[in-house]
């Protein structure tokens, strides 16, 4: 029998990882960590930029009107939700990274960019320096409140984990002694290092791509 796959990952995207699990025939548990939301801040001059660097599709989704003042910049976006998330806003997207957002900085600098402008949430893995000229917070995500009833639930399933912070959260959510028996489908090592030990099983996406997460987890879940 196959184990349930829990999604983890904040709303909108929460549904849409969780509607490709079940289109595969298997259970998901929806149970979000986190709920992203707006963070008010001021575009910055564009002409001081020669890039916008964008690693998740909540600084689209939750970034605003001032974003309408940074059209001009060419995007290179981590991953193709937030490539597609920035296309539909009306920006001009030059690259899409499959790897973590430091390769994505990497790629920017090898195509000659020099003055990056990097919008992201709160807490990212990545801040001004090198070709990142300046971070700007534009969302922040917040933790929901699990209740006991909730996080019993994920015991004995695959847990998706897509970022450090959520690695964090499963591990004060999940038991030491229940961790033997529910195994971890993680997004990069930084994601599953944040998440501990003791788990049946932990392995990492080669890449960044949603469905490459999904297809871990239920290869996992069998």
């Amino acid at each position: 029998m196959s184990r349930a796959i829990a999604v983890l990952r904040p709303e909108p995207g929460n549904r849409v990882t969780a509607a490709a699990i079940e289109a595969a025939g298997r259970t998901a548990i929806r149970l979000p960590l986190f709920a992203a939301g707006p963070v008010g801040w001021t575009a910055p001059d564009p002409a001081g930029f020669d890039a916008l660097l964008l690693t998740s599709a909540n600084a689209v989704r939750h970034g605003g009107a001032p974003l309408g003042a940074l059209l001009g910049l060419p995007v290179h976006a981590v991953g193709r939700v937030t490539a597609e998330a920035a296309r539909r806003f009306g920006f001009d997207v030059v690259h899409v990274g499959e790897g973590g957002a430091v390769e994505l900085v990497a790629a920017a600098a090898a195509i000659g960019v020099t003055r990056a402008l990097l919008l992201g949430g709160r807490e990212r893995m990545l801040d001004a320096g090198g070709v990142v000229a300046q971070a700007i917070t534009v969302y922040a995500s917040e933790a929901l409140e699990i209740a006991p009833g909730q996080a019993v639930r994920l015991r004995g399933a695959v847990a998706l984990v897509q970022s450090a912070r959520a690695g964090e959260r499963l591990a004060e959510l999940v038991a030491p002694d229940h961790r033997a028996i529910t195994s971890i489908a993680a997004i990069s090592t930084r994601a599953a290092e944040a998440a501990g030990s003791g788990w049946r099983r932990v392995e990492i996406a080669p890449d960044t791509h949603p469905d490459t997460l999904i297809a871990l987890a239920l290869q996992l879940a069998d």
